[in-house]
């Protein structure tokens, strides 16, 4: 009778050794076997099948309910301002009248049941299901070939990936830990990446941060760090924890220059400033990765920049990422998920696919302010990765609003509703909101 434990530890043996030969080693060296490459294309074979399917069954089966979107408020495009304009020049005089009032009710309403902040801190909305049941719990009806391509992906995703991730992400971790004489010979990250099954597309590799500067990006889950350790060492910047994080803080000071602060030094703007300004001062240190918009946006927007990291002088490396939201939901709830939920959710996903766009550097003008400057940066990031640009305050996601912003939007307000004979010009209407101050 064979022994149960030997079995298991021969079984145990065999997977290390093939994770070894065909994942860790390659990884190591920067290398690919391009089985990720694969796997993504015939992911993309089968959503597309499933899409088609799922678009013939709702013909078949009307009753199949589709899912609502984020927004279940359509607002078309422009400015509260360009809106009262047309409405008014449909009609002689172009005045104010009281059925103007009714215009800024329905805006009222609409902000109160779904405002443009809340929509940027809600998952994604997708196009088609991608096969995730917690995107969708109704499309694996329609028929019962795409049910047991369903049932076939549950077993493939826990079964199979889930497993294969855990354990790269264990080994890629206590490697950190364990040999941080190393770290700087044998980049660990890219192991932390294949952990995910990130497959990652650098472009516009020339403009990649250099030392002494400070790379900024948009913000939409922790692992942009590892996305972009993968290709980059960087400092990074961040309060000192305690625990398993304070471990890991600990043993990467050990191999690079991080710059952490203690709980009292965070709050501290001028501590933090001069710290920084040291750091980026000395050319043979690390760039400085910085995410200026304080929490993470649902991959759909850019949102305000804090002025703080573009007061620090030298050169601004902007980068723009976009994850594709067809192999999984990159972006991260803190508010609904901790971070435990959050990784279980993302190493059940298909996969983690992402653009990394490094843009020109840039400084900052001679006539900018610092929040012109975080303005300037943040658009061009918007651009090039096909985010929407706005103006909001990621931090009204957990702040109230300030009594500046009330003030500047009575003054929107009132300046609409006196018109360009009053006080002030509406197309010189001042931007939605400023909080950069």
């Amino acid at each position: 009778m064979e022994d149960p434990w030997g079995t298991a530890l021969a079984l145990f043996q065999v997977w290390i050794s093939v994770l070894l030969c065909l994942v860790m080693l390659p990884a190591m060296f920067g290398l690919s076997l391009g089985v990720t490459g694969v796997y993504i294309q015939i992911l993309v074979q089968i959503l597309e099948w499933a899409t088609l399917r799922i678009q013939r069954g709702r013909k078949e089966k009307p009753s199949v309910p589709i899912p609502l979107p984020n927004g279940i408020i359509h607002r078309d495009g422009g400015s509260m301002a360009q809106e009262i304009l047309e409405v008014r020049g449909s009609r002689p005089g172009g005045d104010f009248t009281l059925g103007d009032v009714f215009y800024f009710h329905k805006k009222g309403m609409e902000s109160l049941v779904d405002d443009q902040v809340t929509q940027c801190f809600s998952s994604e909305e997708l196009a088609s299901w991608n096969l995730l049941t917690r995107t969708n719990q109704n499309f694996r009806y329609i028929s019962l070939r795409l049910t047991l391509i369903w049932g076939v992906g549950v077993f493939v995703r826990y079964c199979v990936l889930f497993p294969l991730r855990i354990t790269l992400a264990a080994i890629s971790f206590t490697w950190l830990v364990i040999s941080t004489t190393l770290v700087g010979f044998l980049p660990e990250t890219r192991i932390c990446a294949r952990g995910l099954s990130a497959t990652i597309r650098y472009h516009n590799k020339e403009n990649r941060p250099k030392h002494g500067g400070i790379c900024v990006a948009n913000h939409t889950t922790p692992i942009d760090i590892v996305i972009l350790a993968n290709d980059r060492c960087y400092a990074m910047v961040g309060q000192v924890h305690g625990g398993l994080m304070g471990v890991i803080q600990r043993s990467m000071v050990r191999s690079c220059p991080h710059v952490w602060f203690e709980r009292t030094e965070m709050k501290d703007r001028n501590t933090v400033t001069n710290r920084l300004r040291e750091h980026v001062a000395c050319e043979d240190k690390l760039p400085i990765l910085i995410f200026p918009e304080g929490t993470c946006i649902n991959n759909t927007s850019v949102m305000m920049f804090k002025k703080g990291s573009f007061e620090i002088g030298g050169t601004i490396y902007p980068v723009a990422i976009k994850y594709d939201p067809r192999f999984g939901d990159a972006f991260w709830n803190s508010a609904k998920y901790n971070m435990v939920s959050y990784l279980l959710r993302t190493m059940t996903s298909w996969a983690i696919v992402v653009n990394v766009w490094y843009l020109p550097p840039m400084t900052r003008l001679d006539q900018e302010d610092a929040s012109q400057f975080a303005q300037r940066v943040k658009s061009a990031i918007a651009l090039k990765g096909g985010l929407i640009d706005m103006a909001w305050d990621g931090g009204l996601k957990r702040a109230r609003v300030k009594d500046s912003l009330k003030e500047e939007q009575q003054k929107m307000y009132s300046s609409m509703i006196l018109g360009p004979d009053g006080p002030g010009d509406l197309a010189d209407t001042p931007p939605l909101l400023d909080l950069q101050d």
